[in-house]
């Protein structure tokens, strides 16, 4: 016993040996414990550690379709598969995390293009051909493209960013991407190619943009290969975060013909989430929005509601339970009151007219000089132009090592001719030349214009200080100065920024600022695609290329099938380049809205007369939407808005221009309410009117019309006559009051609906009735300008005798069981009841006179009442031509208004109402008149005839 008491007294005299038994009796209950959670209990501990991990994932919403007024498909949605990502991997550091989620994405999108799929892209900036960085759009929407890259919540937070070296609100597609892709934002390395480094860029960046929302995975491409579908299926445990989708994606039907109607759907954009967000919780950063059109519009009704699923997940995502589940609900469907087989027709005809007014206008020549729009012709070098101008041949592919050897003969030539240029431009900008411009070569000419315009639209040169009043800018602006002297001035005057092209204005001295300047100049130039198509253009005019060679390239593009007989005869000679595009303009395999050059634009709307529904809305030329949902198609897209003829541009509801002509049924109204005019007085066209200061003449002087009614006045379409209308509106003689005349006119275009817009849901732009010259307003001009959509509203109320109507291009929306939510119908405006029945007549009369007269209604079945017009716009353009009309005369059911942007005669315009009323009546065989041909059209002179 007194051994064991001697033993702890020892031990426990030790205070090692206490903390040693102390730290062996924590450890046994330590390890106990553990061997109780992990191997007794283990299981379900682990079970309740998961459930813990709950995830709840949004189901979307099937979009609703849209249909045409007798139910047919025109936007519907397609089930795809689609690889996804979420970044749920789990890093030591952000240099690691960046490393492994690049080579990942670099991995599948290599596999992909493999297979044929490409990413989705919606980025802000495309490659070009040529291989260089291009911004995808422009203005605001630039603007808001930067300041989503930058992090800024508005345009107005851009500034100068001292770490970057640049200001935000100017940094260049270059700029941007190596700020993108350098260490301090995605870090991607530089042992990927150009393209792939790029692409991968691109899937970083859209992740970061749902990065602050849970869950939610970003496509990298949609609509994928059953390949694909395979590669991410066998690799799933090796790619973390990667998943195979289904995803439903939005499809138009004759996509070329409503795409201005309906529009397209796209991804929600930064500033549409944070509006959205303010009032609706569930909106997400991958959500699906109408961008523009019906899509747009109806957005609420077709979205649908979303649906939700919750599921638990285990630390690497694998889902091990279910948990609360929501479906989701379709969207309605919407129907227009748009005929689609009309639509179509229509658009089709317009375009067969437009091309056959081109056809007839192109001369075998390479300039004409215009002297006025009477004499306006298209040289054939103006259309070997216009395929590299407005995009059709794509020189950047030039530089493509597979390129054919005529692409690579085209090139060297431009080569050795931008050389020759850059040199040659760099002498004249030398500040000791004296050649002042207007003894400047026509080429150079247009290079030095290029040169300062180009400078003020890069702000370099402030167009706003320009002092108009001095010297040195009168002679400049009357080519009594060499550019480079004019530049020199610009720079003592400070309206040149220097800090624009200088890293850090340390100069003071202009000779230096000057010579920087040319340098900045001359290196702009040589990156300038701009500028590089008008090099092309005179390349072209001094036969260093030919438009043999533009033709055989238009089929090593695929823009013509090399199947096609003329391949071999163009390639081989026995073709000249001018009857071979006169050839294909003809048959329409190159159409007036891929050339650009006038005409090469048009709309029509047709309505019924009796309800005021929109039966057809055509602007030509289309484009194809489906290029533009989902994800963008970024060589489309830059095709689209460097068109000449603008396609995204809606001419039915957006161009406004002169009525000419078209106008005086306003007058009629006018003159006859206000008692100036009956319906019997007659007044003597006496050829030029005297009354006013301008004398401005009938259009068919030194002749006149004699003494004419209104009536007869309408039919000849006689100025004279309402010159002297709107004289009388005014006050007449004695008590002429230009206010007073305009005052009247405005209210009675008003009880038109000529004052405002007309209803329809899609982007409409507002009209503007003349506000001075009431005798030159009389027949429409002045400062009238109206839109198609307008002048077919106006037509209708003509055709009812005073209905106005508030138009919609919707008929009605219903649930996907077919119930109806909600109809939609033109409602009345306002009824212009200032006529009675026999003053109508009267018009009516003189309108139906109008198409008796008519070449174009020779023969026709059904009898159309109309008003043609032609509007001059400028001096070295054609005149355009329109026309407004129902139809049949004694009991309308139809009203049609026709414009031909450019079209040179309201002849023209009549034409094609003409067909789209044959084909609407059904009085004319389909195939005679839609014959997939450019139609005959007179080389009729483009004057003023009403």
């Amino acid at each position: 016993m007194e051994i064991i008491k001697d033993f702890l007294k020892n031990f426990l005299s030790s205070r090692i040996r206490v903390v040693s038994v102390a730290m062996i009796a924590f450890a046994t209950v330590l390890i106990s414990r553990l061997f109780y959670l992990q191997i007794i209990n283990g299981s379900e501990y682990q079970d309740n550690y998961n459930l813990k991990l709950e995830k709840t994932e949004t189901i979307p919403a099937t979009r609703g379709n849209i249909y045409d007024r007798n139910g047919n498909l025109l936007a519907y949605n397609e089930l795809v598969y689609a690889v996804t990502i979420q970044d749920n991997g789990t890093y030591s550091s952000k240099a690691e995390r960046s490393e492994s989620l690049n080579r990942e994405i670099g991995r599948i999108v290599k596999k992909l293009e493999q297979n044929g799929d490409r990413i989705d892209n919606n980025f802000g900036i495309f490659i070009d051909s040529s291989g260089q960085y291009q911004f995808l759009s422009s203005g605001t929407s630039l603007q808001r493209f930067r300041a989503d890259v930058f992090g800024k919540n508005s345009i107005d937070d851009l500034e100068y960013n001292e770490k970057l070296g640049f200001d935000e609100a100017t940094a260049t597609p270059d700029q941007i991407i190596d700020y993108l892709q350098g260490d301090k934002v995605y870090n991607i390395s530089d042992k990927y190619s150009k393209k792939l480094k790029y692409e991968i860029m691109v899937v970083r960046y859209n992740m970061g943009q749902n990065s602050y929302q849970k869950y939610i995975s970003t496509v990298i491409a949609s609509d994928v290969s059953q390949e694909s579908v395979a590669f991410i299926k066998e690799n799933i445990n090796e790619l973390t975060g990667v998943d195979v989708e289904e995803k439903s994606l939005r499809r138009y039907v004759d996509s070329e013909y409503f795409a201005h109607i309906i529009g397209y759907t796209g991804q929600i954009s930064t500033s549409e989430y944070n509006e959205l967000s303010k009032t609706d919780e569930n909106v997400e950063t991958t959500d699906v929005v109408g961008k523009s059109g019906i899509e747009k519009y109806m957005n609420d009704y077709l979205s649908g509601t979303k649906g939700y699923e919750t599921i638990y997940v285990d630390s690497v995502g694998n889902t091990i339970a279910e948990g609360e589940y929501k479906a989701s609900e379709s969207g309605n469907d919407v129907y227009l009151s748009i005929d689609m087989d009309l639509q179509k027709a229509a658009y089709i005809l317009l375009e067969q007219e437009i091309a056959g007014i081109l056809y007839s206008k192109i001369q075998n020549i390479k300039e004409s000089n215009i002297n006025s729009s009477s004499d306006v012709i298209v040289p054939i070098y103006d259309v070997y132009y216009s395929l590299i101008k407005n995009g059709l041949i794509d020189i950047n592919a030039f530089y493509d090592a597979n390129a054919s050897d005529v692409e690579k003969a085209v090139l060297k030539a431009y080569t050795a001719k931008e050389k020759e240029v850059l040199k040659t431009l760099r002498t004249q900008l030398r500040a000791n030349n004296e050649v002042v411009y207007k003894d400047l070569p026509k080429e150079y000419q247009a290079y030095s214009t290029y040169i300062v315009t180009k400078l003020k639209s890069l702000g370099v040169f402030d167009a706003s200080a320009i002092d108009t009043s001095s010297d040195v800018q009168t002679s400049w602006t009357s080519e009594e100065m060499a550019v480079n002297k004019y530049l020199i001035y610009a720079i003592e005057q400070n309206w040149i920024d220097i800090t624009k092209y200088e890293s850090e204005a340390k100069y003071a001295d202009t000779e230096e600022l000057y010579k920087d300047l040319v340098d900045y100049v001359i290196d702009y130039l040589s990156n300038d695609s701009n500028f590089e198509k008008l090099v092309y253009k005179y390349l072209l005019l001094d036969d260093g290329i030919t438009g043999q060679q533009l033709c055989q390239i238009l089929y090593e593009q695929d823009i013509l099938s090399k199947d096609d007989e003329d391949y071999a005869a163009i390639s081989g000679g026995k073709i000249t380049a001018f009857d071979f595009m006169k050839k294909k303009i003809k048959s329409l395999e190159i159409t007036p809205g891929q050339i650009g050059l006038d005409p090469c634009s048009g709309s029509t709307v047709m309505l019924d007369a009796k309800t005021g529904e929109v039966l057809a809305m055509v602007t030509y030329p289309g484009y194809d939407n489906n290029k533009l949902a989902n994800s963008v198609d970024s060589d489309y897209y830059s095709y689209l808005t460097n068109s000449a003829a603008n396609p995204l541009y809606n001419y039915a509801t957006q161009q406004r221009t002169a009525p000419g002509s078209t106008f005086k049924i306003v007058s009629s109204t006018a003159g006859l309410s206000e008692n100036v005019i009956t319906t019997s007085s007659e007044i003597v066209d006496l050829g030029q009117f005297t009354k006013v200061s301008n004398n401005p003449k009938c259009w068919i002087y030194p002749s006149n019309h004699g003494s004419i009614n209104v009536s007869e006045a309408i039919r000849d379409s006689c100025n004279y006559f309402f010159y002297e209308v709107g004289w009388r509106l005014a006050g007449g003689d004695g008590a002429y009051d230009d206010v007073k005349g305009i005052d009247k006119i405005t209210k009675y275009a008003s009880l038109y609906g000529l004052d405002e817009t007309t209803g329809v849901e899609i982007e409409e732009n507002s009209p503007h009735i003349a506000t001075e010259y009431p005798v030159m307003a009389a027949i429409g001009q002045s400062d009238n300008n109206f839109t198609t959509v307008g002048l077919a509203r106006y037509a209708t109320a003509i055709a009812s005798k005073g209905n106005v109507y508030n138009l919609t291009l919707l008929d009605s929306v219903k649930d996907a069981e077919g119930n109806v939510i909600k109809n939609y119908k033109p409602t009345i405006r306002n009824t212009v009841d200032v006529l009675n029945s026999s003053e109508w007549d009267a018009i009516h009369y003189g309108m139906r006179m109008v198409c008796e007269s008519l070449s174009s209604f020779n023969g026709f079945s059904v009898e159309v009442a109309g008003k043609t017009g032609t509007a001059q716009q400028v001096s070295n353009r054609p005149n355009h031509a329109l026309f407004i009309g129902f139809a049949p005369y004694n009991n309308p059911e139809v009203s049609i208004a026709t414009r031909i942007a450019y079209g040179y005669t309201s002849h023209n315009a009549a034409e094609v109402s003409k067909d789209i009323l044959a084909y609407y009546f059904g009085v004319t065989e389909t195939e005679d008149i839609i014959d997939g041909e450019a139609n005959i059209v007179s080389n009729s002179e483009n004057q003023v005839t009403d």
